[in-house]
């Protein structure tokens, strides 16, 4: 697995001994509780691990970076992001208590220091975030009016503040009323065929929209 993860991603021995365990973790768990989809789990490294840190291909987090994982469910992108950047603050949020309660022992036993669960609604979060990620929990419209007020407005990378979104080909419609969104290409970075039609959707704070 490091020959495939690091063929794609400059990750230490330590960070793939991490994937390692959480992969051994996610198994044990979805036996127990669907974190992720039964009939994916042997394709956890190739079509999860890889989607959720194919993020590190666009972006660079400076240290003390404050990320929500907006839907975290089975800590995804949340913990292969945290495993990626430890000197990034992740916060993963879910409104499933037993997913959070898992996932957080996972993080503990992981070690991974940077990282917090949260059980809660996200709109019932009072907190403000450099960026918030999020894979296929939602439409961005709806992502957008429940997490607007959640964004600093202090940047610290070089890449504004805003929403991260790990999205299929067919959400481009989502973003039709952003006055400026990116689109990248996992495919462009990652050549393995399941990424042909999967995009990362970065809308820059403040997001203005076409009837704002």
């Amino acid at each position: 697995m490091s020959f495939k993860l690091n063929s794609f991603f400059n990750l230490t021995e330590t960070q793939i001994n991490k994937i390692e365990e959480f992969q051994k973790q996610i198994i044990f768990w979805n036996e127990k509780i669907n974190l992720i989809s039964r009939k994916d789990i042997d394709n956890f490294i190739p079509n999860h691990v890889i989607h959720s840190l194919s993020v590190s291909c666009f972006f660079d987090f400076n240290d003390n970076t404050n990320i929500l994982d907006f839907g975290t469910g089975g800590g995804l992108p949340g913990i292969p992001l945290a495993i990626c950047f430890p000197n990034v603050k992740f916060h993963l949020v879910d409104s499933i208590k037993k997913k959070t309660d898992v996932v957080n022992k996972i993080t503990k036993d992981l070690n991974l220091n940077n990282v917090e669960v949260i059980w809660s609604n996200v709109k019932n979060i009072n907190k403000n975030y450099d960026f918030i990620v999020s894979r296929a929990v939602a439409k961005y419209p709806e992502i957008k009016s429940l997490c607007s007020n959640k964004i600093s407005n202090k940047n610290l990378n070089d890449k504004k503040n805003g929403f991260i979104l790990l999205k299929g080909d067919n959400a481009k419609t989502e973003f039709y009323e952003c006055k400026e969104h990116y689109e990248f290409s996992i495919h462009d970075k990652i050549e393995i065929d399941y990424y042909k039609t999967k995009k990362i959707f970065y809308v820059p704070n403040p997001y203005i929209h076409k009837d704002s």
